[in-house]
């Protein structure tokens, strides 16, 4: 039974780190996306940096 017990555990682990990988492959094509889109549109993204401003100020912790 605990044989069972911790192999399920060590599965667990396996997919939690293979799922973590992922994330931070997903994260890091995300922000080399946003460097692409920024350096390629300027001026669309000096104006989502305003935006993104104004949404931080506004917003209470």
């Amino acid at each position: 039974m605990s044989d069972r017990k911790s192999e399920e555990v060590r599965e667990a682990r396996r997919t939690d780190a293979e799922r973590m990988r992922r994330r931070a492959r997903f994260l890091r094509e995300l922000a080399e996306a946003r460097e692409l889109r920024d350096r390629v549109q300027p001026r669309r993204a000096k104006v989502a940096r305003l935006r993104h401003a104004v949404r931080m100020r506004t917003f209470r912790w």
